[in-house]
């Protein structure tokens, strides 16, 4: 017997246990039997493997099964001896306790390493099948990373499944489609059209397919695409499509395309409370050219007529080529149908310069009929037939080579007339001197004093008189003339100014209307330079801005604001309530006075809605330290009302009329001696 015993016996348990992961068959038995031998220190020692139970064993010796939860794995015996000790009996019993243990252990290990040599070899068996399937094949997880690519997808995409393999799938995505998930990307199993990406970073088509990956439970684990590029097809559709609906001479819309787009814009014009109008165009003098230079001239200077079309009108404007000389523009992001009339006119002009064609000096005019939703039809067809009409009624109008435009409505064709003889006039109003000013008289509540004036506008026209500025200023502001009558007013004004001031009079505040199209980054400049000229000081002018004016790009105008009020000049917010100003706004403008528009004034103080909004006004104003002015007092009832509300100043009828530069310096010097001053 050994000194060490329980050395022995733990270096036997060792052996064990490297010999079962390092050996196999033969050399695993005998192994096993040499160390059941020394374990007892037996001259004759085995291990039997299950499945040797009828070999005879061996005479006096021992035999301890080797067995783990009800499982055989075989035995050990022992023999040589007839001295075997209770000690030794328990060390065979505890060694072959150990092998069971380690023995099934190995057999469970070896069952997997064959389960997952198999899933290995039947994964790439698939992956092989994968990667002959020409379609590009890729599967990704639940948020999109990629999980797997086939040789179909690397030919299409150019990434290896190196590169691809771990990216989000976004990385494919043309960059106008990043931001715009795939509708069925939560539900799979349906066709779809994309755009995709390439590693060249060339754009394609692709048809797209996903499918829902699920586990054992039946949980979704991811998604299985199929890509199949259809970058031809979509070309040859979009070639398809454009013959079907453009012209193929000048690349316009052609009729069919041009109504259903009318109808589309109708849908929408009627939802927003919109005119819409169709133009139809008809060139003149077009036919002479073509028969007598031929058909190709005449295509090129088709081409260029409408080339200048295009540039004068706005991206949202539709126009098409109908045929022939004929041209159809569709106008629906209008508010006033008479908009089109300047349209018209804008697309006359566009035909005034020659056109050069092959060494050809070529002239041609049009002739224009105009048609207006709602009032003439509600679909395009019918509004085309009308714009039609009225295009030979334009024709009809003088001389067949004339420049003539014509609204299908006869009404409406009296108003253009007007309209145009206004703008016309206005526009020579300028230039010879028949706009002056009248000026209104702004009161102190608290002493009824004049403190200011409101420098308005007045058109003295030779033939018809004092011409309302109701019939002229709107037409100003929808055709940009408001820009050239404002500089004027502002010029006038400060020249009246000096004039009063050269001759003794007090300062007082003249407030002039800035318009929104005057209200930009040049404004502040035109003031300072306009008061150095005349020599005046800042106190002499105030600048009475819209509501409408402020609400576009905040910053913008504030900026403006500011560089106008660090010149010395006051800010009044007119026409306050009727606009859409945040009241989170109002705090940061550098305004002195917000002004009560006359429409609150009116119903006061029989109108308890009016009284609320006024003096509402008149509230938010004095917290904000703002003077209070209203418009359109006439009777002493609204005075009262507006003085017992706290409003500081008022001008309307009930004190004064707009007047004559003369009469309101005869008003202003008769109450400045009444003050005795």
């Amino acid at each position: 017997m050994l000194a060490h015993p329980v050395s022995d016996f733990l270096g036997s348990s060792a052996a064990l246990c490297d010999a079962v992961l390092r050996l196999r068959g033969a050399a695993l038995t005998e192994e096993l039997g040499r160390i059941a031998r020394s374990v007892v220190h037996s001259p004759q020692g085995r291990y039997l493997p299950p499945g040797t139970e009828g070999l005879e064993a061996w005479a006096g010796g021992l035999v301890q099964e080797i067995r783990f939860e009800n499982q055989s794995f075989g035995r050990f015996e022992v023999a040589g001896r007839s001295d075997y000790t209770d000690a030794e009996r328990q060390h065979l019993a505890s060694l072959a306790a150990l092998a069971g243990s380690v023995l099934q252990v190995h057999s469970i290990a070896q069952r997997s390493t064959h389960a997952y040599v198999q899933v290995e070899a039947q994964l790439q068996h698939q992956s092989q099948i994968l990667d002959q399937i020409h379609e590009s094949v890729l599967t990704m997880d639940m948020n999109g990373f990629v999980t797997s690519w086939n040789k179909g997808a690397e030919r299409l995409f150019g990434y290896t499944p190196v590169e691809a393999v771990g990216r989000n799938i976004l990385f494919l995505y043309d960059d106008e489609d990043v931001g715009f998930a795939d509708p069925f990307l939560e539900h799979g199993g349906r066709l779809m059209e994309v755009r995709r990406k390439k590693k060249s970073g060339e754009v394609f088509w692709a048809s797209l397919s996903l499918s829902t990956l699920h586990d054992v439970d039946g949980k979704p684990t991811g998604m299985i695409a199929y890509l199949t590029d259809i970058t031809e097809r979509k070309l040859a559709e979009e070639r398809i499509h454009h013959l079907a609906y453009y012209d193929a001479l000048t690349g316009l819309p052609n009729r069919t395309l041009l109504t259903k787009l009318v109808d589309q814009a109708l849908t929408v014009a009627q939802r927003s409370k919109l005119h819409g109008c169709v133009l139809f165009i008809d060139l003149n003098r077009f036919k002479l050219i073509n028969d007598t230079l031929g058909r190709r001239i005449g295509d090129a200077l088709l081409k260029e007529v409408a080339a200048r079309f295009r540039l004068v009108l706005r991206d949202q404007d539709l126009v098409a080529r109908l045929g022939g000389d004929e041209f159809a523009v569709g106008l629906f992001d209008i508010g006033q149908h008479y908009e089109a009339s300047r349209v018209a006119h804008k697309l006359l002009a566009a035909l005034n310069e020659p056109f050069m064609v092959d060494g050809h000096d070529l002239r041609v005019g049009a002739s224009i009929g105009i048609s207006v939703y709602p009032q003439d039809g509600a679909d395009a067809e019918t509004l085309l037939r009308l714009a039609d009409i009225a295009m030979y009624r334009a024709k009809q109008g003088g001389d067949s080579d004339a420049e003539h435009v014509a609204f299908y409505s006869r009404d409406m064709n009296q108003g253009m007339q007007e309209r145009m003889r206004i703008e016309s006039g206005l526009r020579q109003a300028l230039g010879n001197g028949q706009l002056e000013l009248h000026y209104q008289p702004k009161f102190s509540i608290a002493d009824s004093k004049i403190i200011g004036a409101e420098a308005l506008v007045r058109w003295r026209h030779p033939e018809r008189g004092l011409v309302p500025p109701a019939e002229f200023i709107p037409l100003a502001e929808a055709t940009g003339l408001v820009v050239q009558v404002g500089e004027w007013v502002l010029e006038a004004a400060c020249a009246q100014a000096q004039s009063w001031k050269d001759a003794g009079l007090p300062p007082i505040r003249l407030a002039v209307n800035v318009s929104a199209r005057e209200f930009t980054s040049a404004l502040p400049g035109r003031v300072k330079e306009t008061l150095e000229r005349y020599g005046l000081e800042p106190s002499w002018l105030e600048l009475e801005i819209t509501e409408s004016t402020l609400m576009h790009n905040i910053d913008r105008v504030i900026g403006i604001m500011d560089r106008i009020t660090a010149l010395g000049v006051t800010l009044s917010l007119d026409d306050f309530g009727t606009g859409y100003s945040s009241l989170s706004y109002l705090k940061r403008f550098p305004i002195d006075t917000l002004k009560i528009d006359r429409s609150f004034t009116t119903g006061i103080p029989s109108d308890a809605s009016d009284c609320a909004i006024a003096s509402t006004i008149i509230s938010i104003a004095q917290q904000l330290n703002h003077k209070v002015i209203a418009e359109g007092v006439e009777t002493v009832e609204q005075l009262a009302f507006l003085k017992h509300s706290g409003c500081d100043e008022v001008q309307g009828y009930l004190f004064s009329k707009p007047l004559p530069a003369e009469q309101f310096e005869k008003a202003l010097r008769e109450d400045w001696l009444a003050e005795g001053r």
